[in-house]
């Protein structure tokens, strides 16, 4: 199990990467996914859905029937920048979603109740 992301780290580099002019720093970037995937899993624990934002990482959350083996039947997938938008409140689950910045499929995989996860406005 990776180690836990410290608040404080964590916090500097979502606020770093919501700050930033243009393209984001990829060491703050990356920390940022981790960090809010890290806080999604511990406020919506549970092995039911599985968020992937690539290359930075996945986890498993949302309570309900647990995913062990092969493809896992509701999945989450998104790039870094629309994440950690719906991981601060920038954008709504539904908008991302629609928009197909958002690739939902399964039953469970919707994340609407889980996100956001930290106030992206009280950071920035």
């Amino acid at each position: 199990m990776p180690r836990r992301i410290p608040d404080v780290a964590g916090r500097d580099a979502v606020a770093t990467v919501l700050g930033a002019d243009g393209a984001p720093d990829r060491a703050a970037l990356a920390t940022a996914v981790r960090y809010t995937l890290q806080l999604l899993a511990e406020q919506a624990p549970g092995g039911t859905v599985e968020v992937r934002v690539p290359p930075f990482g996945a986890v498993q959350c949302i309570e309900g029937p647990r995913h062990t083996r092969g493809t896992p039947p509701n999945v989450v997938e998104t790039d870094a920048a629309t994440w950690v938008a719906l991981a601060t409140g920038g954008v709504a689950w539904a908008d991302a979603h629609a928009s197909g910045r958002v690739r939902a499929s399964g039953q469970r995989a919707d994340l609407s109740g889980a996100v956001p996860v930290i106030d992206g406005a009280r950071l920035a």
